[in-house]
């Protein structure tokens, strides 16, 4: 890096960390700071972890707060994230991870402490991340004045995998594609999605870090075109009521470290699922209710589950059934793996893939049986009281507190402070007023 830095001739360095909400955060940095800062690290306000999406300081909080003095969380550079930033010339971007004091708080530093207790249990995984999402046609400075509302989609009309859409807007796509290349985080397929500027992109799998290393970098500067294209993009859960909400799913494979072979692929097997598998999709599904808040993590999350609109509302699983959280894919050695349904876009990408790798390992670990797969339409079975996922943000960060299985995988600190961030997000929410009580209740009630 530090060749490339020189023969680049450049005097800053842009970089970077990602927050509990997984919005990155970072700064220039001059060059000699940043090859001092390779070698001992750096110094970062811990209010990224003390904040919530609007800067607004949590009031619920122990180890970031007041009380704490916010002073500075110690972040290691880490060499092999370099990318360049094709959208700033010759510039690039490295990422960091919070480490000492607040070490237990960084995502990232918590999906790879996942990874490591996968690799003790000898495992390697795989995931890929694909993210549905709005594209509007218009700037943001124009929409943010009338506070988001009426956005105007890139394109009109439901139609899901349109050729003519996609060809008649390729300044946006063929710009993304060759972002993603340049970037090193290379898009596998991108569509058009039903509903009018509904577009989804599935990023190439990759080991576990590198693809949630991906997938906020893809969220990032994804958002970055398009606001240089007087567009925007919008990642929420459920934009319009009368939408389908938009999905962040993850598809996860293990493999085994004394072999390289498939841990989930056995043949003979009905669907060549093995013990492995079936483990891992009944952990799974015993775990995600408790773990739902990192999957689902802000209050519009849960206007996305709801029934009829290709997002669960309860634990089933499934093989290739997309009515369902879990979506077991057959395939070859190298095709089987697990698809995670309930991920929103708007989740952390490092929390989201912890919660369900963690899951499955637990699975594996304590051989839990799945309960039996559904065929038809998930949408339409009653889930026993012990699948239902919950229906608020505020229900969820209660489930979270009270998992000892969290506990146990992500720390007391970390569970003990993701919960409570949720906690205020909720109480945010409900101190507002909403449109549709002003339009409900305002005249008659």
């Amino acid at each position: 890096m530090k060749v490339l830095i020189e023969e680049r001739r450049l005097s800053q360095i842009k970089v970077g960390l990602v927050d509990m909400d997984g919005v990155m955060c970072g700064k220039y940095m001059s060059r000699d700071k940043f090859l001092c800062a390779l070698e001992g690290g750096f110094g970062f306000c811990d209010v990224v972890f003390g904040w919530d999406v609007g800067d607004k300081l949590y009031d619920n909080t122990l180890l970031t707060g007041w009380g704490r003095g916010y002073g500075d969380a110690e972040v290691r550079l880490i060499p092999e994230s370099c990318r360049d930033l094709p959208l700033e010339g010759d510039m690039i971007f490295v990422q960091g991870e919070v480490v000492g004091r607040l070490e237990s708080l960084c995502p990232r530093g918590l999906l790879r402490r996942v990874l490591e207790r996968a690799r003790d249990m000898g495992f390697d995984v795989l995931a890929g991340f694909e993210y549905e999402f709005l594209a509007v046609d218009e700037e943001h400075e124009a929409l943010r004045q009338r506070l988001y509302q009426e956005p105007k989609p890139l394109g009109s009309g439901a139609f899901g995998y349109s050729i003519l859409r996609s060809s008649v807007n390729t300044d946006f796509y063929r710009a993304l594609l060759d972002l993603c290349e340049r970037m090193q985080m290379p898009i596998e397929g991108l569509h058009e999605e039903t509903g009018p500027g509904a577009l989804e992109a599935a990023l190439c799998v990759d080991n576990a870090l590198r693809a949630a290393d991906n997938a906020v970098c893809f969220k990032t500067f994804s958002k970055v075109l398009a606001e240089k294209q007087g567009r925007m993009l919008c990642y929420m859960a459920k934009w319009h009521q009368e939408q389908s909400g938009q999905g962040g799913h993850i598809h996860i494979s293990l493999r085994r470290r004394d072999g390289g072979d498939s841990a989930f692929h056995q043949p003979g097997r009905e669907h060549a699922i093995s013990d492995a598998m079936r483990h891992f999709i009944g952990g799974i599904q015993r775990l995600m209710p408790e773990f739902m808040s990192l999957a689902a993590p802000t209050v519009n999350s849960f206007r996305r589950l709801v029934p009829g609109y290709w997002a669960p509302t309860s634990s089933l699983w499934g093989v290739d059934n997309r009515t369902v959280a879990i979506r077991a894919i057959p395939g070859s050695a190298k095709s089987q793996r697990v698809e995670y349904r309930l991920p929103g876009a708007d989740s952390n990408p490092y929390l989201a893939l912890a919660s369900g790798l963690a899951a499955g390992l637990y699975g594996i670990e304590h051989r839990i049986e799945p309960e039996e797969p559904v065929s038809a339409n998930g949408y339409l079975l009653d889930a026993p009281p012990h699948l239902k996922l919950h229906r608020t943000l505020w229900e969820a960060a209660q489930a979270l507190r009270g998992s000892a299985a969290a506990r146990d995988w992500f720390g007391d600190d970390f569970v003990d402070h993701f919960a409570a961030t949720r906690e205020w997000e909720e109480r945010e929410f409900q101190r507002h007023v909403t449109d549709w009580e002003l339009k409900r209740y305002f005249e008659i009630i």
